[in-house]
């Protein structure tokens, strides 16, 4: 039985991988960059999150997504009034191509420095887009700080997505107001995840595990994540521009998000467990 999960998993990833080459078009469809709360902007294509943390030293960029979305992220970067080579630190949610193959081409035109949970330091120095070598300039531990400007990240580990899926946490003041900021990395299952008996991730529900908990313990105001729909990304957009109160300030999406996430791993991983048993 465990070869079936594995090769229905290998299975998954090739057909997911030949339908994000399909789709990288779509994948990269713009969407209006706009001010999300303090000095956080979303700068990222329609489905894909990419996240501007501006300070007077220069800026940070959280995933790069794929190498056809820089220019997109660029364009978005420069119509909020900003240098896209200001950019002194790259960041990434998770070591999948959709956020960070293009980091590469985001060094090569701005210098910066590219950073990275160890645990997905593998897998992506296996990600070489037109043959680059990924950059890693440093790897980073859970609970690492990154700084620049006076503005601090955390780098938490939120693996099962992937080894080293990082979900970002920061506090930024808007107006008299301070916020906790939580970008979230992935808590999803992909279809052909394999969560029981899996050779190459033995630890894979363990972790998911661990990392409900430990999301559920953040303290988060704001809700973002590296894909728009976690967030609900278009609605939320749609009613900042009508004006009123922040639509990203919301800590109950964030506790709806996890409880959806968890209530599907939980399903898949006893599903898994049955079959395994047969």
């Amino acid at each position: 039985m465990r070869y079936v999960f594995m090769f229905l998993f290998l299975v998954a990833l090739v057909t997911s991988d030949a339908r994000a080459q399909n789709q990288q078009t779509d994948w990269n469809k713009p969407f209006p960059p706009h001010k999300v709360i303090g000095n956080v902007y979303y700068v990222g294509s329609e489905q894909l999150a990419s996240f501007l943390i501006t300070t007077p030293e220069g800026h940070i960029l959280v995933n790069s997504s794929f190498e056809t979305t820089v220019p997109v992220i660029r364009a978005a970067v420069e119509k909020l009034g900003f240098k896209f080579s200001d950019i002194k630190i790259l960041l990434g949610s998770h070591a999948h191509g959709d956020h960070m193959e293009g980091d590469a081409l985001v060094k090569e035109l701005t210098k910066a420095q590219v950073m990275a949970m160890e645990q997905d330091v593998p897998a992506l120095r296996n990600m070489k887009p037109g043959g680059k070598e990924h950059p890693i300039d440093r790897v980073l531990k859970d609970g690492d700080e990154v700084k620049l400007g006076g503005i601090t990240l955390v780098a938490r580990r939120t693996a099962g997505h992937t080894k080293g899926c990082t979900t970002w946490t920061l506090r930024v003041q808007d107006g008299a107001m301070s916020y906790n900021v939580a970008i979230l990395g992935s808590i999803g299952v992909n279809p052909g995840y394999v969560l029981v008996n899996n050779k190459d991730y033995p630890d894979i529900a363990d972790d998911y595990v661990k990392s409900f908990k430990a999301l559920r313990s953040l303290p988060v105001d704001v809700f973002l994540g590296a894909h728009g729909s976690f967030y609900d990304l278009t609605t939320k957009y749609a009613q900042l521009e009508k004006g009123g109160a922040n639509p990203f300030i919301d800590p109950a999406g964030f506790k709806a998000h996890l409880d959806r996430q968890e209530k599907n791993f939980t399903a898949r991983l006893d599903e898994q467990k049955k079959a395994a048993t047969k």
